[in-house]
């Protein structure tokens, strides 16, 4: 009877695991590459820089706020359980932006662009690994693609594409193009 209860609770476990290097893997992404240099990414997290760039909004806040309604379509449209362990991806991915301190490891704009994008990415893929997401245009983009002729990869791009490209205009071209990279 232990061993079967041991061997339930070892893929939660490891889903934790993933989704909590996820977490730190997408913190240090921005706190020690994007952030300090004023780098931007796509996707939710893209908008929420934009928006705590232009106002005085905290970024950790707005990453909750505007994960809110794609967090309630989840659990719409995919499961509870998706949605919950989501929220607590999200949740602790601002509370790592908050508490954690990491060190800034370079100004080098190139260098900014490839690994502060490697280790956000490596995040936001060993969050999705455990079962959860932390950007909320993943969510809208599977739902999109169940009901259209599009991939999941078309519509993160339209969106990033149009994130850009308003970071282009607000910022300035060159920060916007490397943000791409």
């Amino acid at each position: 009877m232990k061993n079967h209860k041991k061997e339930k609770i070892i893929p939660y476990i490891k889903s934790g695991l993933f989704i909590l290097i996820g977490i730190f893997s997408a913190a240090f992404g921005l706190k020690g590459f994007l952030l300090p240099n004023g780098f931007i990414d796509g996707g939710v997290t893209g908008i929420s820089l934009l928006t705590a760039l232009l106002t005085d909004i905290p970024l950790p806040a707005l990453i909750i706020l505007i994960n809110l309604p794609f967090i309630y379509s989840g659990w719409k449209q995919v499961s509870l359980s998706f949605a919950i362990s989501t929220a607590a991806a999200i949740c602790g991915l601002a509370l790592c932006l908050i508490f954690v301190n990491f060190p800034i490891i370079t100004n080098d704009k190139l260098l900014t662009a490839v690994f502060g994008g490697f280790f956000l990415g490596a995040g936001i893929g060993m969050c999705i690994r455990g079962g959860s997401v932390i950007d909320g245009t993943e969510i809208l983009s599977l739902l999109i693609s169940k009901r259209s002729g599009f991939t999941i990869g078309d519509i993160l791009l339209l969106v990033n594409i149009l994130i850009f490209s308003v970071a282009a205009i607000l910022l300035n071209i060159e920060t916007a193009l490397y943000s791409i990279l």
